[in-house]
């Protein structure tokens, strides 16, 4: 292996575990708001119950533990320390495959894909599907961190990410990701197009950068027309978090790393937010341990300001229109998710794309793995 890598293992204080245990158990809470409902943010009495569960029963050295079976390792890439997880699958010709998270994600969100997509034939799946995995943090999240520049729009990792995997040693594989990493992969495609089988995502991916028009809306069917609202919806009651987050990351770090709730609490609200059915709660979804386990890859670094900053501090590149790759694309859009493919045919060059309107929330490896992967396996397979 390339000696630019370094192996890298969770470090583990016992003596942090009391410190954050004893912070929690004296979270000052916030009185409740009238009728204690979403709407207005996590329900203050929701919040205590799983303060107090991460507090009393949650075990993270147990959890750390179970991430440092997984290889994970460092690399420094055009200045910033890039943390990742490569594992290898044990069959001979396996396609490597790069898989990204985004916002408020980590590379927990991957662990169910892990063993199917490496091992398939263990878990009743054919052997020709199997992949090599690459799993990097995004820069300035988790492990990633701290970050030294800024800068770090879809495009530049996207430029690091084919670095990283040219100095795995790998010369052709896939690119997948969902939130950010819907933006990041394609611009790894478009990085290194002679070296990308093919992109898939999942998310939203295809949406309009200006106001459709009314022969732009008359085209429209039902299923568009309605996802359509529901950006609309989301400008106006969602839109919150990305404002602050993306002109005072700084300002909000302040309080989140400071305070454990409030880390809980800013992430939770997404969770539940952004999972499919809207109304149930996160952990009725998502088990509760896998969320705390991501939350925690934000407390133990402190990055949560780091991870607004890189994740929406670069308004004007993100929204920038790029050129297609060339690359096959395939998107899989669940029902939470607003993507609209015509849009999203003037960027990409989508040769597949699967519309599930009925399950599956934003966070798609957590909510529906075995979907993600049978979507993922048969985009790939006619083009290893």
């Amino acid at each position: 292996m390339n000696d630019q890598i370094q192996p890298f293992s969770i470090p583990i204080d016992p003596a942090e575990v009391d410190r954050l245990k004893d912070r929690l158990r004296g979270t000052r809470f916030a009185p409740a708001l009238p009728g204690e409902e979403w709407a207005t943010g996590v329900p203050a009495g929701y919040l205590e119950r799983v303060v107090t569960y991460w507090a009393d029963e949650y075990d993270w050295v147990f959890h750390a533990t179970t991430l440092n079976d997984l290889p994970q390792f460092t690399t420094v890439i055009d200045g910033q320390q890039i943390h990742f997880l490569h594992i290898r699958s044990k069959v001979e010709g396996a396609l490597p495959l790069l898989l990204t998270h985004g916002w408020p994600g980590s590379f927990v969100e991957f662990l169910d894909l892990i063993g199917p997509l490496t091992d398939p034939a263990a878990y009743g799946r054919g052997t020709v599907d199997a992949f090599d995995l690459v799993i990097p943090s995004l820069p300035g999240f988790g492990f990633s961190t701290p970050v030294a520049q800024a800068g770090w729009d879809t495009a530049r990792i996207g430029r690091a990410w084919a670095t990283l995997m040219s100095r795995l040693g790998y010369d052709r594989y896939g690119a997948h990701g969902g939130d950010i990493g819907a933006a990041v992969s394609p611009d790894v495609a478009r990085a290194a197009p002679g070296n990308v089988a093919g992109v898939h995502v999942n998310g939203s991916m295809g949406m309009p950068l200006q106001t459709p028009t009314s022969d732009d809306l008359a085209a429209f069917t039902p299923l568009e027309l309605d996802r359509l609202s529901r950006v609309q919806r989301f400008m106006q009651e969602e839109y919150g978090y990305i404002a602050i987050q993306s002109t005072r990351p700084q300002t909000i770090a302040a309080g989140l790393v400071d305070s454990p709730a409030g880390q809980l609490a800013w992430i939770l609200d997404k969770f539940q937010k952004w999972t499919f059915p809207e109304k149930a709660l996160p952990e009725a979804v998502i088990d509760l341990d896998r969320i705390l386990t991501n939350v925690m890859l934000y407390w133990v670094t402190g990055s949560a300001g780091t991870a607004a900053f890189i994740g929406y501090a670069q308004q004007p590149a993100w929204g920038a229109r790029r050129e297609p790759s060339g690359v096959p694309t395939g998107v899989i859009m669940f029902a939470h998710d607003v993507g609209i493919r015509r849009y999203a045919e003037q960027e990409n060059t989508i040769t597949r794309w699967t519309d599930i309107t009925d399950r599956g929330g934003h966070f798609a490896a957590l909510e529906e793995p075995a979907l993600l992967m049978d979507d993922l396996a048969d985009f790939f397979r006619p083009l290893r």
